[in-house]
């Protein structure tokens, strides 16, 4: 399970800038997983609400925004979203396409006080 390492990454960098903004308790962490990141959100949950024991971060909520995989056809220039494993431009049929969302994996926002 990578989830318990990617969490304990990304606590770490909420811890150093609680400190370096003040804040005692955290209330509300939010972050964004891309489809294609291989992360669990139900595992990503349950390894913060392990981490969070017992710290000045336990009782705070973790909200996950879910980026879908979204492409963009280099030719016609539209973007869609890739639902299944076929990458062709459903307007022009195109397979030049790149991929403009999917890979995140980032912190948005944080709340404390």
């Amino acid at each position: 399970m990578h989830e318990m390492s990617i969490t304990i990454s990304m606590m770490e960098t909420v811890k150093h800038s609680m400190i370096e903004h003040g804040l005692k308790q955290l209330k509300r962490l939010r972050i964004r997983v891309g489809a294609l990141t291989a992360v669990e959100p139900q595992s990503l949950i349950f390894c913060f609400e392990i981490y969070v024991q017992g710290t000045p971060m336990e009782g705070a909520t973790l909200e996950i925004e879910n980026m879908p995989l979204m492409s963009k056809c280099r030719g016609c220039k539209k973007e869609f979203r890739i639902d299944e494993f076929y990458y062709d431009c459903p307007y022009c049929n195109s397979s030049s396409v790149e991929n403009i969302s999917g890979h995140e994996l980032d912190i948005v926002s944080m709340e404390g006080e």
